[in-house]
């Protein structure tokens, strides 16, 4: 069994600031637009913030409920009134730091002792609450984090005046995504039996896969919409209704509800527009090769659109700027992909029947039971 140790807890306390400070952030963007007449964009700010916001309370209340079935319905109502008032990630927090200062610093546990024994009780304790809150952050991610970095570089794109709040947006979504895809990878490795350890370079290769894959999709859907908001929506509609379409199919069994389940299944066609994960855990060679194969397309046909239907942009100096970096984070992301997938990743942890990536979400209830919620949920 692994530990949670006292890098666990600095990045849990990390994760923390990084969220309070998310917010801050975002109210403040969303002020400044608002006092400067941008009322629009002020709004869609505020939109990510309060659906992201929204969907992981939804999904928080819901663990609570499951978690405590059969126990006092008082702590429940308290629990939902929390929630209600859309506090229930800091409840999430106190027990997550309660529970990660127990183990880092005063329990010591014998590798040889069962998982009932104090020490290791609290171990599993302190990774479970972990892991569900970075579970949550996944969600927050993809509906507010990164929306959030796309719409600022499409605003520092559009108009040539820019502000430090703006940067200051930027910077928290780019810190936001960071920290929740390693705590995310971090979890994935303790929460499933027998895996290795994530080592700083197999999490630095991860990060920038990711960060440099969805940099470059955000730049290229940035560039459409630059060109035409209303083919960029379609865009995004239509790569929703694929991503929503292919969970669909792969028939998931994260929650115990089907109305929960549809949520879920709705949550992960958004995240599959921005990032690619496996639902059900078998082989992906094929469809992380087509996803990514499809977001070259799209980018290069968006810059080739440029070239016929807008010339006279190509000579300006940011567009320039903009298709190079496109191109090259783009490349460079897929570049570290194959090496994350070939050097680092887990192969072992996958089910006899399934196989690599990190599964996105089936087992079953009796898997359920067995081995919790994370192996049931999305696990890139």
């Amino acid at each position: 069994m692994m530990k949670f140790t006292k890098q666990n807890f600095i990045f849990l306390v990390g994760g923390i600031i990084i969220y309070i400070v998310d917010i801050g952030v975002d109210f403040w963007v969303a002020s400044k637009y608002f006092s400067q007449g941008q009322y629009s964009w002020s709004i869609l700010i505020l939109c990510f913030r309060g659906l992201s916001s929204l969907i992981t309370q939804i999904f928080s209340y819901e663990w609570f409920k499951n978690d405590w079935e059969g126990t006092d319905t008082g702590k429940l109502k308290w629990i939902f009134l929390v929630h209600f008032f859309q506090c229930g990630i800091f409840i999430r927090y106190w027990f997550a730091l309660k529970y990660g200062c127990q183990a880092a610093f005063k329990q010591k546990s014998s590798g040889d002792a069962s998982e009932t024994d104090p020490p290791n009780f609290i171990q599993k304790q302190a990774i479970d609450v972990v892991t569900d809150i970075n579970m949550l952050r996944v969600f927050n991610t993809f509906l507010e984090a990164t929306p959030q970095l796309f719409v600022q570089i499409y605003i520092l794109m559009e108009h040539s005046k820019n502000n430090f709040c703006q940067y200051a947006a930027i910077i928290m979504s780019f810190c936001g995504i960071s920290f929740s895809t390693v705590d995310y990878q971090i979890s994935l490795r303790k929460s499933l039996p027998d895996k290795d350890e994530f080592h700083v370079l197999p999490k630095l290769v991860y990060l920038f896969y990711k960060l440099l894959t969805i940099t470059s999709w955000i730049l290229s859907i940035s560039l459409i919409t630059l060109l035409s908001v209303g083919s960029s929506v379609i865009l995004l509609i239509f790569l929703w209704i694929c991503g929503f379409s292919w969970t669909l199919k792969q028939h998931t069994t994260f929650c115990k509800s089907k109305k929960m389940e549809y949520l879920y299944r709705t949550v992960v066609g958004i995240i599959l527009i921005f990032t690619f994960f496996n639902i059900k855990g078998r082989k992906t060679k094929v469809c992380i090769s087509i996803y990514y194969a499809t977001h070259t397309v799209i980018t290069l046909g968006i810059l080739f659109l440029y070239m016929f239907w807008k010339p006279a942009i190509i000579k300006e100096i940011h567009f320039t700027i903009v298709s190079i970096l496109t191109v090259l984070s783009l490349v460079l992301g897929i570049i570290f992909l194959v090496v994350y997938y070939r050097c680092f990743h887990p192969t072992a942890y996958c089910r006899p029947q399934a196989c690599p990536d990190e599964v996105d979400g089936e087992a079953g209830q009796k898997d359920r039971v067995k081995t919790g919620r994370f192996q049931n949920f999305i696990m890139q």
